[in-house]
This record gives C-alpha cells, sequence and structure tokens, in this order.
C-alpha cells in the first residue's frame, strides 16, 4: 500500500458523496415542479455507486493473503437515474394551468415522486458519510505527521 492510497480512497468517497447531495438539492429545488421540457412532472433523481476497480499494483510481501483481496480502492457515480418506479402524487386543484383536463385524473395535477421526508434523510446520510471521509483524511494526515516526528 503506498503512502497516499488510504487519502485516495477517501477522497472518492467525498466526490461521491458531494454528486450525491448535489442531486438531494436538485431534488428538494424541485419538489412543486409539473411541468418538465420532458414534459409531465419532475422525477427523482437517484446516483447510483460502484467500487472503483483499480489497476493492478504492488501488493507489499508483508501484507495477509486474506487482506490483499480486501484492500479498496474507493467508490464511484456510475450514473444518475430518473425514478420512474414510483408514483407521482396527485393534487386536487382544477385551476392550476397543468391541472389534467379529462378523464377519471380530471382536475387533479401531478406533482414530482419527491418525498421531502426521505430527501433529507439521505441528505443527514451523505453528509455523515462525507464527514467520515473527511476525518479518514484528517487521521491519515496526523499519522503522517508523526511518522515525519519520529524521523528528527
Amino acid at each position: 500500500m503506498g503512502l497516499f492510497t488510504t487519502i485516495n480512497t477517501a477522497a472518492t468517497g467525498l466526490t461521491a458523496q458531494r454528486t450525491r447531495l448535489d442531486v438531494i438539492a436538485n431534488n428538494v429545488a424541485n419538489v412543486n415542479t409539473t411541468r418538465t421540457t420532458e414534459g409531465g412532472p419532475f422525477r427523482r433523481s437517484r446516483v447510483v455507486f460502484r467500487p472503483r476497480v483499480s489497476q493492478p499494483y504492488w501488493r507489499s510481501p508483508f501484507l495477509p493473503v486474506f487482506l490483499k483481496e480486501r484492500i479498496g480502492r474507493g467508490v464511484r457515480v456510475v450514473n444518475v437515474e430518473k425514478d420512474y418506479d414510483s408514483e407521482v402524487r396527485l393534487v386536487y386543484d382544477p385551476t392550476h394551468p397543468d391541472a389534467i383536463q379529462s378523464g377519471p385524473r380530471q382536475g387533479y395535477v401531478e406533482y414530482p415522486n419527491v418525498n421531502v421526508v426521505n430527501e433529507m434523510v439521505d441528505m443527514i446520510s451523505a453528509s455523515r458519510a462525507y464527514e467520515a471521509n473527511v476525518a479518514i483524511m484528517n487521521g491519515s494526515k496526523s499519522m503522517f505527521l508523526k511518522a515525519l516526528e519520529i524521523g528528527r
């Protein structure tokens, strides 16, 4: 393992959680958007994470065999996808310009499938994960500084 492997791995977590926070902020900002350029109400977005696949690197001969394959390389954002699985909210408001004009849903307005409570829970989760990655970076930094002090 290299000297900065821990910092690089934590940095991937910081980047991924920052993207997740940006997507959550976009969802909350569009909680009442009833008309988009694609047509219909705004759809909630979700971030898809995958483990980072790294190139082969030098492995310490002193690392136990059972740990060699378990050391991670971090995370990456694969995709930001729209949530078409959950239903939109229907609110009865026949005076709204986007109200449905005919059929069994006449007078109803389709609002986004964004639940603010769920988004806030996701925001807290992303924020805590971000803070954990910052703590890992700070711990690594202090460990490196202590190692330099030993060398004096």
